[in-house]
């Protein structure tokens, strides 16, 4: 009887961006993702992301791979990779988070979320809105008002606690 060795071979898939571009990547990294992976079940090999434009899609793979090769022993490498990929503009982040949230990678949403919760801490309203394009639908009376009703949320750095019952 022969011996044949064998070479274990990589499941390769072909990622295709809303331009139409096209990215290799091992199924086991890209699986990362549910909307991938759900794909990959129904027996695709060719999977279009008409959401993810490539720019955002070339982001995403990096992350994929980086964190498809998570290990004990190199938890600080990727956490100083994580630290470094949210170092982008609101609407990079913006960008991300919608593709993650359409590619369905919980582990990358709650990554950029965090970064924007990050960056929006201790901002006022005004701009928050500007960081999101929110228009003031308020008129300044109505305002004033809102701000008056909700006027603990306002202050910081005061302690929060009743004392009342002491």
């Amino acid at each position: 009887m022969a011996s044949s060795s064998k070479t274990e071979q990589k499941k390769m898939l072909i990622l295709k961006s809303s331009e139409e571009e096209e990215f290799e990547i091992e199924e086991s990294i890209a699986v990362q993702s549910g909307t991938i992976k759900n794909m990959v079940e129904d027996d695709f090999t060719l999977i279009p992301l008409p959401n993810v434009d490539t720019e955002t899609l070339i982001k995403i793979i990096k992350y994929m791979k980086k964190h498809g090769e998570k290990t004990k022993s190199n938890e600080k490498d990727i956490e100083e990779f994580d630290k470094e990929f949210v170092k982008k503009s609101f609407t990079e982040l913006k960008e991300l988070v919608l593709a993650a949230n359409y590619l369905h990678i919980t582990s990358l949403i709650d990554l950029l979320c965090q970064a924007f919760a990050d960056r929006i801490k201790n901002k006022s309203v005004k701009a928050i809105r500007e960081i999101f394009g929110i228009p003031n639908d308020f008129t300044p009376e109505e305002e004033a008002e809102v701000y008056e009703e909700h006027k603990w949320a306002h202050e910081e750095g005061k302690e929060q606690i009743d004392h009342s019952a002491d």
